[in-house]
């Protein structure tokens, strides 16, 4: 009887474990998103501050013009290795269109990224200079995203 009871605690034991073990990976997997997905609203919140200068909808504010330039910087500057852990894509989760070729291509990808930061390097001296700059340095910006998303995010459904 002890020997059974004992057999049964270690299975129970193990199969809690197993679980505890699964729901960490699946809350670890859940924040990676969260933040890849935070870092992105960051990014475009801040574009789309400067966009709407550059395109006259919003009124250039040298002081606003500089804080999302720096923003947009600072973003891009990020390391991404942990916002991108395997199995965070669209084949395997809802909520992403993050293309499994990525992981397939991880260090083309990754330049891609680097493309954004080198692109992003400019941009607080080029918004500090007024209105005109704001266009022709927030381009290439659009520009790496473009290249970026044409090969590693899935259309929208």
């Amino acid at each position: 009887m002890a020997r059974r009871f004992s057999v049964l605690a270690i299975a129970v034991s193990t199969a809690v474990a197993a679980s505890a073990g699964a729901a960490f990976a699946d809350e670890a997997l859940e924040n990676a998103l969260k933040a890849r997905k935070g870092q992105f609203q960051l990014l475009a919140f801040n574009v789309g501050v400067l966009g709407g200068m550059a395109r006259g909808n919003a009124e250039y504010d040298a002081a606003q013009a500089q804080v999302a330039a720096e923003n947009i910087q600072a973003i891009a500057a990020l390391n991404q290795a942990a916002f991108w852990p395997e199995g965070s894509d669209s084949m395997s989760i809802d909520g992403t269109r993050a293309m499994p070729v990525i992981w397939d291509n991880f260090d083309d990808f990754a330049s891609k990224w680097q493309a954004v930061a080198a692109a992003a390097e400019g941009l607080p001296a080029a918004v500090g200079a007024g209105v005109a700059g704001i266009g022709p340095a927030l381009g290439p910006i659009g520009g790496t995203c473009k290249d970026c998303h044409d090969t590693y995010r899935a259309p929208r459904n």
